[in-house]
């Protein structure tokens, strides 16, 4: 692989790249430059990805298709779930402007670099005026074509929290409605979205039964690249088996 600038792309370039045995070359664009990226195109190059105010365009040279990767096409959603264990009652509201109100958990895009509990723990403050804390991962919806993906597919995931205050201040500009709802109740109203009723009965179980049979608990383990860490989400394991 080569990273190459606007300045270096021409026949004479892309001849010297393939005596070097060179396989694929990423080209940077600049945006005040971008009137340069049809002298790449005639050398071969196409459009890979554009972030901001630089587009980045790739030529394969190698044998047979492209092995290039494919620049991300997914978005992550994240909602969150906040329980009050004390009187079996969860977070919900309804969007405004939405063509159908329906109750949902509140949530947003996460950031990039952003993880999901902090995703969810922001969101939720942000639409609801709430403060809560990070518990658990409680499931992972993917969605293909999405609408508002932009056509591409979209990981919508859903979080438990713990309430740390309970007065409501929810954002007027996105909630048409915020309340405390009786998790029962939500599991059978025809208010709520499919998977909003499917979580509230995945809540209902772990009130009941304990939330360590519902729950995928986060730990931070070291990655391969030195000094990075990642967040690893699964059941929980006994500590012989660690």
């Amino acid at each position: 692989m080569f990273m190459g600038s606007v300045r270096v792309c021409s026949s004479e370039s892309v001849c010297v790249w393939q005596s070097e045995g060179r396989v694929a070359v990423w080209l940077h664009v600049p945006l005040c430059r971008s009137r340069l990226a049809e002298a790449a195109a005639l050398q071969g190059f196409i459009f890979h990805h554009a972030v901001r105010d630089e587009a980045v365009l790739s030529l394969w040279m190698g044998d047979g298709e492209s092995r290039l990767p494919h620049y991300a096409t997914h978005q992550v959603g994240v909602a969150g779930a906040v329980v009050n264990q004390s009187n079996g009652k969860v977070l919900v509201v309804q969007d405004k402007n939405r063509a159908k109100n329906m109750w949902k958990f509140p949530g947003g895009l996460s950031n990039p670099s952003e993880n999901i509990g902090d995703t969810a723990v922001r969101e939720v403050f942000e639409e609801t005026g709430i403060r809560s804390e990070f518990r658990s991962l409680l499931s992972i919806r993917q969605q293909h074509h999405h609408p508002g993906a932009f056509g591409n597919s979209d990981m919508y995931l859903i979080c438990r929290l713990a309430p740390v205050t309970y007065d409501i201040n929810f954002c007027k500009h996105e909630c048409l409605r915020c309340e405390w709802m009786d998790l029962a109740k939500l599991a059978k109203s025809s208010d709520g979205a499919p998977i909003t009723s499917r979580i509230a009965k995945l809540l209902l179980y772990g009130l009941e039964n304990g939330f360590n049979n519902i729950d995928l608990s986060m730990e931070e383990l070291p990655a391969v690249y030195t000094g990075l860490v990642y967040q690893i989400h699964h059941r929980k394991i006994p500590e012989r088996y660690k």
